[in-house]
């Protein structure tokens, strides 16, 4: 009788323990897909203008950034014609509430490897914003998505030597957004050249905006 008992009890165990596992998420899992342009503004005057750049990168909530594809829209002192020849690293980590609306943060450094110049996009708290259909039981696809913040350039040795000057004030801000389109504002831009639009795939379609001086 007691053995019976035993066996009743530990079934008891084993279906409240099935139980507890089987508990629904509650967490919604958000993924970014898409191109960014990026427009940085200082205040100060500068290259900022001739530094606006097209990224294209994936991650789901948080972690390091899956770059695809980089390239600045236009020539500058500060890092080579050779859009190979950047390095780009990445973090983001965002949440995505019951309504779909998705905030969190985003950081970005572009380093090159023949100037040695280093470019770093820091979001505000929050900075990053966007929409999201995603469930608790299905991972949904950032949409509207729009990073703002500041932005550091220290400009290498190479670099310096042909005019490159470096940045680091409160007011050099940027805007970052997801498939152009989803800013308010327009990233001051001219028409990629056609070795930056092949990076991507597929290939990158732009409009050309007037640009800030």
């Amino acid at each position: 009788m007691r053995r019976l008992a035993f066996l009743v009890l530990l079934a008891l165990e084993f279906a409240v323990c099935g139980c507890a596992n089987n508990t629904p998420s509650t967490v919604t899992n958000t993924s970014t897909t898409g191109n960014w342009e990026a427009q940085l503004i200082n205040p100060s005057g500068g290259q900022a203008s001739l530094l606006n750049f097209v990224v294209s990168f994936n991650v789901t909530n948080s972690g390091p950034l899956k770059i695809n594809g980089f390239g600045f829209f236009n020539d500058n002192t500060c890092f080579s014609k050779d859009f190979n020849s950047q390095t780009e690293t990445g973090n983001a980590s965002f949440t995505t509430d019951s309504t779909g609306h998705v905030t969190g943060t985003l950081s970005l450094k572009i380093t090159s490897s023949t100037t040695g110049s280093v470019l770093t996009l820091t979001s505000n708290p929050d900075g990053l914003t966007g929409t999201s259909n995603g469930t608790t039981t299905t991972t949904g696809t950032l949409s509207n998505g729009v990073v703002v913040g500041t932005w550091t350039l220290t400009p290498g040795a190479t670099a310096s030597a042909k005019g490159c000057k470096a940045v680091n004030a409160p007011d050099a801000t940027f805007v970052m957004c997801q498939n152009a389109a989803t800013c308010s504002t327009a990233a001051a831009v001219a028409k990629p050249p056609e070795s930056v639009a092949a990076l991507f795939d597929p290939p990158l379609s732009f409009s050309q905006p007037a640009a800030i001086q």
